[in-house]
């Protein structure tokens, strides 16, 4: 297909291919499914060969948000039978980010529901951190808090975050229809105080939320402007007790096409498969690892994800390797040009762009002001949505799809990694 030459012969190049290119892609049949998929791994393993870096979420605070992002199970109105409590302490959290260091993760991402943090809470992640890189200085750290104020991310840095995420979620055009509680140009601020102050940019999208093609190539597009270093990939997550609790809109095969769309715009910056993945691609997933370079491990922040050696399994019989902590995760031209962006100020001066949901996690912040110390488990079953089936035939429930997190952090169970 030329199509896909063309495509291929870019991205071996590190080159952008053109909106029309990208909108193609998400146009291609089923009968062409694996031929797309062959060749965006053409260009996954030019620069990441065959490694699959590992993520692993530790949510410090969670549920009780006052924004009212529709996706999120978080927000304000949720019904989602989610566990709720407020800030874990710095141990019971560094805990946490062992076992999925244990497992393999290079990456911890530290994710509190909220609008964005106080300086109180910035504190609190400052110990958080301090309690993880005792016990692993190697470690990385995404800190994702929600809306940024000045000085804040600075005070990150300083503290020893190596990255912040603030996914944009979807297009400009449509944000407006998913939140109402803040602004796309919000979210934009915060990516470029974090970048600015340092630190990496982590911006993706969620798919699946009733968007057109076009929004999913604007927000991927505009994420390869802003300069994000790493791309979550989210599949919409459908919470009962949300506004999408019924958009059932994503096959395994559409994923995938996603997934490849996001690699050839982005051929040398770190593609992750982030939520619904299990949900979604299912048994699909080891096709992902062919375009996508980057996964979370285990669980979310709050639905419960496939187990821990399940992933690494995967990997394996793939014929993919996670990769080790002393390995660069980008390419040494992107980190390089990531690094002087950085140092220099970047595209820290300019509106840039990062949200907090999906990505690390939905939503980041201050909300719940509750003195408990110990955080409160609500009792939580499992998820059944009525899943439809694009044809529009409805199918029956499937409560194995989405389950509510109850486990790990802010749990009596161990984590699952």
């Amino acid at each position: 297909m030329d199509l896909l030459d063309t495509l291929t012969a870019k991205g071996l190049r590190g080159e952008v291919p053109t909106r029309e290119e990208a909108l193609a892609v998400l146009a291609t049949t089923d009968d062409e499914l694996l031929d797309v998929v062959a060749a965006a791994g053409k260009v996954r393993r030019r620069w990441f060969g065959r490694r699959v870096k590992l993520n692993y979420l530790v949510n410090l605070k969670s549920g009780l948000c006052p924004e009212d992002c529709s996706y999120c199970s978080q927000r304000l109105g949720s019904k989602a039978e989610i566990l709720k409590y407020t800030w874990l302490k710095p141990d019971q959290a560094a805990d946490a980010a062992r076992a999925g260091v244990a497992g393999g993760a290079k990456r911890v991402c530290l994710v509190a529901s909220g609008r964005g943090p106080t300086d109180r809470d910035i504190d609190r992640v400052t110990d958080t951190m301090a309690a993880i890189k005792d016990a692993d200085p190697e470690v990385e750290i995404c800190v994702c808090l929600g809306l940024l104020s000045d000085n804040q991310a600075e005070r990150l840095k300083a503290a020893g975050a190596d990255a912040y995420n603030h996914n944009l979620n979807t297009s400009e055009g449509t944000y407006g229809t998913i939140t109402k509680t803040h602004t796309y140009a919000d979210r934009v601020d915060t990516v470029q105080k974090a970048h600015g102050a340092g630190l990496s940019a982590c911006s993706g999208l969620i798919a699946g939320m009733g968007e057109s093609d076009e929004d999913l190539v604007d927000v991927v597009f505009a994420l390869r402007d802003l300069g994000s270093d790493s791309v979550p990939v989210n599949f919409l997550i459908p919470f009962e007790g949300t506004p999408l609790a019924k958009e059932w809109n994503l096959t395994p095969q559409r994923c995938l096409r996603i997934l490849a769309m996001v690699r050839f715009v982005n051929p040398d910056t770190e593609v992750r498969i982030a939520g619904g993945r299990e949900v979604h691609l299912r048994s699909m997933q080891p096709l992902g690892l062919h375009i996508a370079n980057s996964i979370f491990l285990g669980d979310y922040l709050t639905s419960e994800g496939q187990a821990g050696q399940t992933d690494l399994d995967m990997i394996k019989d793939a014929g993919f390797e996670v990769e080790g902590a002393g390995e660069a995760t980008l390419p040494r031209h992107r980190a390089d040009v990531a690094e002087a962006d950085r140092a220099g100020g970047g595209c820290g001066t300019a509106a840039s762009a990062c949200g907090s949901g999906g990505g690390c996690g939905p939503c980041g912040g201050h909300a719940h002001t509750s003195d408990a110390s110990a955080p409160e488990a609500v009792p939580s079953e499992a998820v059944s949505p009525a899943a439809v089936a694009e044809s529009g035939a409805e199918d029956e429930l499937r409560s194995d799809l989405v389950k509510v997190r109850r486990r790990g952090a802010g749990t009596e169970l161990a984590p699952n990694a």
